[in-house]
């Protein structure tokens, strides 16, 4: 049984970073990198591949992210998703897989193996829905449209109110922390 595992929020300046894995036992028809589908199409397949695999999401808040680091961050949850799922194999995408025994990093895996395409989809839609409801808590930052990345207008809301307790206070934003 092959797992696929990804993440999202990476290189985000607000929000958690969510790490999914997932183990299909049915085709899902339709997956691809998260990225390259619209929200509209990953909604659907997000509820399909729930009823079609068996997964693990793990979040990791901001501050958690700030005190250990994103790496350490990304390894504990895939050891996480690993301890659930106990897969026979397992797959992620990217160039590392953090040191972790057993875990071959495949470049392009969210587009390339439907196990990873499926954790990639699970991850976002995750991570999105959270940060639409953080946009209730914080409207002035506007969560609901850039969902935590460092767009301009995030950058420019950080810049009239300050960071808020979702933030990522170890990551540099050019433009603001020079």
């Amino acid at each position: 049984m092959l797992c696929g595992i990804d993440e999202a929020g990476r290189g985000c300046l607000a929000g958690p970073l969510v790490v999914a894995g997932v183990v299909l036992h049915e085709t899902v028809e339709g997956l691809d990198d998260s990225k390259k589908l619209t929200e509209k199409k990953r909604e659907k397949l997000f509820d399909e591949i729930v009823t079609k695999s068996a997964y693990e999401i793990v979040f990791t808040d901001n501050k958690t992210v700030d005190e250990i680091g994103l790496s350490k961050a990304i390894a504990q949850s895939i050891e996480k998703i690993i301890d659930t799922l106990n897969p026979q194999m397992t797959i992620m995408d990217g160039n590392t897989n953090f040191g972790i025994l057993g875990v071959q990093a495949v470049i392009k895996a969210d587009s390339k193996v439907p196990e990873v395409s499926a954790a990639s989809i699970l991850a976002k839609v995750s991570r999105d829905r959270y940060m639409v409801k953080m946009d209730e808590k914080y409207p002035q930052y506007g969560f609901k449209g850039h969902k935590g990345y460092g767009t301009k207008s995030h950058i420019e809301a950080i810049r009239e109110y300050g960071r808020s307790d979702l933030h990522r206070f170890s990551f540099h934003v050019r433009g603001l922390d020079d």
